[in-house]
């Protein structure tokens, strides 16, 4: 059984920063793509960061710059150092995986872990 499972989520002052984990089970991690998505009430989940099997990062227009991916494989784990938070930044974080090496594509969700910024 695949499990993703988000953590470091937490209410913050605006200016500060947080770093949520991932650890992934049930998957070859080292093969995975992965990457974060945020949603906030009522709009569509968005594309945060993301990390290749192979560590080429990507970043949404607005977090670059201040917001860092990063994965350790011997510990199936990806990370996402948020700094210099604002509230805008405040949603559910959802960490995902998925192998593109297959067909259909194999991609899993965590359940999500809420970040509040205050101002």
């Amino acid at each position: 059984q695949v499990q993703l499972v988000e953590s470091g989520g937490g209410l913050v002052q605006a200016g500060r920063s947080l770093r949520l984990s991932c650890v992934a089970s049930g998957i070859i991690f080292s093969r995975h793509t992965m990457a974060w998505y945020r949603r906030v009430p009522g709009n569509e989940r968005e594309l945060v960061a993301s990390i290749t099997n192979i560590e080429s990062t990507g970043y949404g227009d607005a977090v670059k710059g201040r917001f860092t991916i990063s994965r350790d494989n011997a510990k199936a784990t990806v990370y996402l150092q948020m700094d210099n938070l604002k509230p805008e930044d405040t949603a559910v974080y959802y960490c995902y995986a998925a192998d593109f090496g297959t067909w259909p594509i194999k991609d899993y969700w965590g359940q999500g872990t809420q970040v509040t910024v205050s101002s």
